[in-house]
């Protein structure tokens, strides 16, 4: 992961939770929270956790018995989440998921949307979402598959390979989609002490309404932004008219929809 990966400043969040949040993560966080319905009381901790979708699907789903902490990395993230209709009372908290705040055996459950590719030291994330687990607890996160099984990531980055063919952005290839590989996930988990792994694949439909929303989710409101932008400064607006263009012509014109796969890993 390059230095820039992990930031998501200015405009990114609101951008990244209206286009790309229905469309991509909304699915995922309905289902991180079912797997959660069971947890009748305790504490929920999600990491990394972003825009709030799936601390809004946790508060939805568990019983007000269950306390809930949400942190993220970045705090305009966090700022952006808070504001955002709530089912009840949850507490954010800006912290680095790789040096939790926590005491040891705080939390009955670690929830982790799309966050553990985000860790510069992936073991040390596993290792403080072990410390921080009551005895029997459980760490649910999930990961993006290879970008070649989800077909928005993929078609906008082909588009950008276009038109930056010296040195196209990468972003998406190298980080959301750059930890895939089962073997390694179960053996890091390991190296940090999990001895129970459970490994789902899970199979979605992704739905936008436009090539020109995707482009705007993924060119505008993600890191990706900072890639072009160092490319071609002033040109964003324009790269993000000619991805759209080219996603277009592979997706059509109109309303679009596209599969997405991704590993839901339950650890204990």
């Amino acid at each position: 992961m390059q230095t820039g990966d992990s930031v998501f400043a200015g405009n990114v969040p609101a951008l990244y939770d209206a286009f790309l949040g229905p469309a991509l993560f909304e699915p995922y966080a309905q289902d991180l929270a079912r797997r959660l319905a069971s947890l009748a009381a305790g504490r929920v901790l999600e990491t990394a956790a972003g825009t709030g979708r799936v601390t809004r699907a946790l508060a939805a789903a568990l019983p007000a018995a269950v306390a809930i902490t949400a942190t993220d990395l970045n705090q305009p993230m966090l700022d952006f989440a808070a504001v955002q209709p709530i089912a009840r009372r949850v507490e954010w908290r800006q912290a680095d998921a790789l040096a939790l705040p926590f005491d040891d055996g705080t939390f009955d459950a670690v929830v982790c949307q799309f966050g553990v590719m985000f860790f510069p030291d992936k073991i040390a994330g596993y290792r403080e979402a072990r410390r921080v687990l009551k005895p029997g607890g459980r760490f649910l996160f999930n990961v993006w598959d290879r970008i070649e099984a989800s077909d928005f990531a993929f078609v906008t980055t082909e588009s950008l390979r276009a038109l930056f063919r010296d040195d196209p952005p990468l972003f998406l290839a190298r980080t959301p989609h750059g930890y895939h590989d089962r073997e390694r996930i179960e053996r890091e988990l390991r190296e940090a002490g999990f001895v129970s792994i459970a490994v789902d694949t899970v199979t979605l439909l992704s739905r936008l309404p436009s090539a020109a929303a995707l482009a705007a989710g993924f060119c505008q409101g993600t890191p990706l932004r900072n890639e072009i932008e160092a490319r071609r400064p002033g040109a964003l607006a324009a790269v993000t008219e000619a991805v759209a263009t080219k996603i277009a012509a592979r997706l059509g014109v109109g309303a679009i929809a596209g599969g997405m796969q991704a590993y839901v890993i339950a650890a204990g």
